[in-house]
């Protein structure tokens, strides 16, 4: 934190935009915008949007036109929100499909500061590369680690989606000092699997990342979209599960959203709190950061060729 800049406040409030998407990036854009001032009315300092909130969630399939949503950052969605964000004196967590060159992209996180300037970028680490998910022929994955950055209302981390399920990740983000660890997503259920397997696979969802929030005594905040997104070519489509939920350092949901509508949930971010849980679950304390060396390694096979590395 520079001299020049107050401390942040002992407290701060977050708001979850669910919305559901458009085929239409500029109107999509407007809406976002539009629910930022929204957020600010119900008392927000901190609005996270969803992954990719500009298009409809267009890695169901591998089609190379879908390059053409792609922008630069700084890029229109960023300046349509740094108006806001400086407007309404909010911090914005903006997810942006980021051109960062011909031919290399990034799905990416603009954290947005109460001025309008862009306090810092995150670029998804984790690029999954499955049925209707087929990330990896869009993204390259991250390169800017898992950072935390200084807002006007406190320190805070974005991850994104598929990075949901990697403790790797939300240790990092709290080791850098994030109160609050956003993860803008884009999940639901494939139609024919719901019946069968949806409630674990929500569960599995949940349970993850509230065990984040308690591993690593911080807030922890997942913001999902909701409606059913078909890929244009008679595949059966995602039907996103909303059910965006913000936890505390002991994984007590505070806010928590449906399944099916557009909503915007607010809950408070209590630095004291996390204080609090810490001391007496000290798990930072104790970890045994002599002993993790292993974690760096793909797997433990056990062969004598492991021993060479």
């Amino acid at each position: 934190m520079s001299a020049d800049r107050p401390s942040p406040p002992r407290r701060f409030t977050a708001a979850l935009v669910q919305m559901a998407v458009g085929p239409d990036p500029a109107e999509n854009l407007d809406r976002g915008v539009a629910r930022v001032r929204e957020a600010s009315l119900l008392g927000a300092d901190v609005v996270c949007l969803p992954e990719l909130f500009r298009s409809r969630y267009f890695c169901q399939r591998e089609d190379a036109a879908c390059f053409d949503l792609a922008e630069p950052l700084p890029g229109p969605t960023t300046d349509a929100l740094s108006a806001a964000a400086r407007e309404q004196g909010v911090v914005v967590v903006a997810p942006v499909f980021e051109r960062r060159a011909a031919g290399l992209y990034h799905n990416s996180a603009a954290v947005i500061d109460a001025d309008g300037c862009v306090a810092g970028i995150y670029r998804k680490m984790h690029i999954p590369d499955d049925p209707s998910y087929y990330e990896k022929f869009y993204f390259a994955p991250g390169d800017l680690g898992f950072p935390a950055f200084d807002t006007r209302a406190g320190r805070i981390g974005t991850l994104i989606c598929w990075d949901q399920w990697y403790p790797e990740g939300a240790r990092i983000t709290a080791l850098a000092g994030a109160a609050i660890l956003f993860y803008p997503t884009a999940i639901g259920w494939h139609p024919r699997e719901k019946e069968a397997h949806g409630a674990r696979q929500m569960d599995a969802w949940r349970t993850v990342q509230r065990g984040h929030a308690i591993a690593n005594g911080m807030y922890v905040a997942a913001v999902n979209r909701v409606g059913t997104e078909t890929p244009g070519d008679g595949g059966a489509g995602i039907e996103f599960w909303g059910s965006s939920f913000l936890c505390d350092p002991q994984g007590v949901v505070l806010a928590q959203g449906s399944t099916d509508r557009e909503e915007i949930l607010v809950a408070e971010v209590d630095l004291d709190r996390i204080e609090d849980i810490r001391r007496n679950w000290p798990f930072l304390r104790d970890r045994r950061i002599d002993a993790y060396g292993p974690i760096g390694r793909r797997f433990l096979d056990g062969g004598p060729w492991e021993k060479e590395r």
